[in-house]
């Protein structure tokens, strides 16, 4: 007999879920988003160190066999400007990384409080059918306490044979 328990004072309690839900739904799609960012930011981190490292690389060679100051000078003012970069994109990464974490805690606050909302509401549909079943035995015990009575009643009114 666990049917469905619809009872007006349930809707304060399912409109309160449905925000839940709601808020925790955008808080997922603004954790989704922070991770797409920082793997984002990750890859451009990435690339650009794969650059420098080639850069690196070639003009080492470039310059073992011939270099004039001036192009050593502007290597040397590149590759500043590069590490920079690479310094400035490695913050970028530190930052993303900050609010993944930040937009996974909120998500994980969100998750509690649509849990807490739902135990909440399972709780009062659990009260409900409990007051549910109390009157219903409490109606079968007077029907029967009735039918017994009138059976009594039947078998004093009745002529003994």
């Amino acid at each position: 007999m666990n049917q469905p328990v619809y009872d007006p004072s349930l809707s304060p309690l399912l409109a309160l879920l449905g925000q839940a839900e709601r808020e925790r739904d955008s808080a997922l799609a603004t954790a989704q988003k922070m991770v797409t960012a920082h793997r984002g930011a990750q890859a451009q981190s990435e690339q650009l160190v794969a650059y420098r490292l080639d850069y690196e690389a070639k003009y080492r060679e470039r310059f073992s066999r011939q270099g004039s100051i001036e192009v050593f000078q502007s290597y040397q003012n590149f590759m500043s400007r590069l590490s920079l970069a690479v310094d400035q994109q490695a913050q970028a990464v530190e930052a993303a990384s900050r609010r993944v974490d930040q937009a996974n805690e909120a998500l994980r606050e969100q998750e509690l409080r649509v849990a807490s909302v739902r135990k909440l509401l399972e709780r009062r549909v659990t009260e409900l059918r409990q007051a549910g079943d109390r009157r219903d035995q409490k109606q079968t015990d007077e029907f029967a306490s009735r039918a017994a009575w009138n059976r009594l009643a039947e078998q004093r009114l009745s002529p003994s044979a």
